[in-house]
């Protein structure tokens, strides 16, 4: 009888694991995400227009750290994509987002437009809601590779930033040295 019940439950394991685990075509991603996705592109209305804007916009306006700062929240969302075990294209697809935010994002008053119109933040947790492998419970930990991915991901956004920022120290001090 023992061995019959050990031999029921292996079966039982073993048809679970050979099915493979599919998510919902759309998954409730965690709260934190979403307040931050609202607040970040979303969070204030225009009276009477209904466009809506979040402090992605608002900090856009400070020169270089508000664009900056920013995209270290939009980092914070791509890095939460990996515990939903989204799959690499899509985590690819979230850092072209956030390098088009950031690189619009740092054209004085048009990358302030450009970054009220295109939410990356938004877009990025729709990503996550639409491509997750795994609901928000599950969502604990990411897969090694994942990370490693969205590393690397990380460091050319990194790079990019750096290279931007040199740039405009060097017109800076070309503008500087072209006055006096």
């Amino acid at each position: 009888m023992k061995d019959e019940n050990q031999s029921m439950k292996d079966e039982s394991q073993s048809s679970i694991e050979a099915v493979p685990r599919r998510a919902p075509s759309r998954i409730e991603v965690e709260r934190n995400l979403e307040v931050l996705g609202r607040l970040m592109d979303s969070q204030f209305e225009i009276p009477g227009l209904g466009w809506r804007f979040g402090l992605d916009t608002v900090l856009g306006f400070i020169p270089g750290l508000g664009d900056t700062g920013t995209s270290l929240v939009s980092l914070y969302i791509l890095g939460s994509a990996v515990r939903y075990q989204v799959p690499k294209v899509t985590l690819l697809r979230m850092g072209f987002n956030i390098a088009l935010d950031y690189t619009i994002g740092s054209i004085p008053v048009i990358g302030d437009v450009f970054d009220a119109w295109w939410k990356s933040n938004l877009r990025n947790i729709n990503l996550i809601r639409e491509r997750a492998a795994v609901s928000a419970i599950e969502a604990r930990r990411g897969r090694l590779s994942d990370w490693l991915f969205v590393g690397v991901i990380m460091l050319v956004l990194v790079a990019l930033l750096i290279g931007s920022l040199a740039l405009v120290l060097w017109l800076i001090s070309w503008l500087v040295s072209a006055v006096s």
